[in-house]
C-alpha cells in the first residue's frame, strides 16, 4: 500500500509539472509490478489522474495563474471526452481477442512504447519543426477526439501524447500546453470515470487502495503546482524527457514481462 501510494504521489507530482497527468508512469509502473489485473490498474490510475487534474485546474483558476484559454481548449477537452469513451471500447475489443489479458497488457506496453519514442525525438527536435495554429472549432474537437481515444486505449489518461499535440496544432509554449493538457485530461478522465463506474468496470477494485491513490493524486497536484511554479519551460521540457527515457525502459521491460519471454 505504502508503495502503490508513493507511486501515486510521485506521478502525480511530475504530472503536474509537465502536464501529463500522471497516469503515464502510473500504468506502467503498477503493471511491472503485476499485482493486479490490467482493468483494475487502469481504473485506479484513472481515478488518481483524476483527482490530481481537478485539483491543479481548479486550483490555477482560482489563484488566477490559469493560462487555460477556453475558446480553443474546451473543444478539444470535449473531444478528448468523448474520444476516451471510444478508447476505452477499443481496448476491450482487443483484450477480448486474447485468450490470456496479459496479451493485452503486453499490446498496450507495445504500442506506449511507440507512442513515447515517437514524443521524445519530437520534444528534442521541436525547435526545428515548424508549428501550426488551430483556431477551428471543429478542428479543435477533431483534434480532441483523437487525442482521447489514443490516451484511452493506453491507459495513461493523456500523458505525453498532449504535449506534442498541442506544441505542433497550436504553437503552445511548455507551461501553457502544460495547463491546457492538464483541463483536456480532467474532461476525458471523467468521461471515462463515470463510464466505467456505469458499466461495472470497477470490479474488484480495493476502495481503500482507491482512496488512498486519488487522496495522493490530489496531494501531488499541490507539489507540482509549487515547484511548477519556480522553474522555467526549459526544466520543465528537460524534466520532460528524462521522464520519457525511464517510461520507456519500463515499458520494454512490461513487454517481456507479459509475453512470458
Amino acid at each position: 500500500m505504502f508503495l502503490i501510494a508513493a507511486i501515486a504521489f510521485f506521478a502525480s507530482t511530475i504530472g503536474a509539472i509537465c502536464g501529463i497527468g500522471g497516469g503515464v508512469i502510473i500504468k506502467p509502473v503498477m503493471d511491472a509490478f503485476g499485482v493486479m489485473d490490467v482493468s483494475v490498474i487502469n481504473f485506479l490510475s484513472g481515478c488518481t489522474v483524476l483527482s490530481m487534474t481537478c485539483y491543479s485546474v481548479i486550483k490555477a483558476k482560482r489563484a488566477g495563474d490559469s493560462q487555460i484559454e477556453f475558446a480553443i481548449d474546451t473543444p478539444l477537452a470535449i473531444g478528448a471526452a468523448i474520444g476516451g469513451l471510444a478508447g476505452k471500447e477499443l481496448f476491450g475489443v482487443v483484450a477480448k481477442l486474447f485468450d490470456n489479458p496479459n496479451t493485452a497488457g503486453a499490446v498496450q506496453a507495445g504500442v506506449l512504447l511507440l507512442v513515447v519514442l515517437g514524443t521524445l525525438i519530437y520534444t528534442l527536435n521541436k525547435d526545428k519543426v515548424p508549428t501550426k495554429n488551430v483556431r477551428n472549432v471543429l478542428g479543435c474537437a477533431a483534434i480532441g477526439l483523437v487525442l482521447g481515444m489514443s490516451s484511452a486505449f493506453l491507459g495513461i489518461g493523456g500523458g505525453p501524447i498532449n504535449l506534442v499535440v498541442l506544441f505542433y496544432f497550436f504553437s503552445m509554449p511548455t507551461k501553457r500546453a502544460a495547463q491546457s493538457s492538464l483541463y483536456i485530461i480532467l474532461f476525458s478522465q471523467a468521461a471515462s470515470t463515470v463510464a466505467s463506474l456505469a458499466t461495472g468496470g470497477a470490479a474488484g477494485v480495493d476502495m481503500l487502495m482507491l482512496v488512498v491513490m486519488a487522496c495522493c493524486g490530489i496531494l501531488g497536484g499541490f507539489a507540482g503546482r509549487k515547484v511548477n511554479s519556480r522553474i522555467d519551460d526549459r526544466a520543465v521540457d528537460k524534466l520532460f524527457i528524462g521522464l520519457m527515457v525511464v517510461i520507456m525502459g519500463i515499458c520494454v521491460f512490461n513487454m517481456i514481462k507479459y509475453m512470458g519471454v
